[in-house]
């Protein structure tokens, strides 16, 4: 079995890690430790386990992303 393990630090992680989950396969796990998300990934092959995180990693981009412009837009607008 091949594994890797993601951790990104996140102003709001709990809201980043709930993005995540409904992306995740049986083979990950994503659990939040204070502003530290962090991502199990097990595939069987190396090429899927880069498959996985290359997929994860995008995911994580848009969910920052989205993340970022919602908590700039709010701060406009107060």
């Amino acid at each position: 079995m091949k594994r890797a393990s993601v951790e990104t630090t996140h102003a709001d992680a709990a809201t980043i890690a709930a993005a995540l989950r409904p992306d995740n396969t049986p083979s990950m796990s994503t659990r939040v430790d204070g502003d530290v998300v962090r991502t199990q990934i097990e595939r069987e092959t190396t090429g899927g386990l880069q498959s996985s995180v290359d997929d994860y990693v995008v995911n994580l981009t848009v969910a920052e992303t989205v993340a970022r412009t919602t908590r700039e837009h709010r701060s406009n607008h107060e």
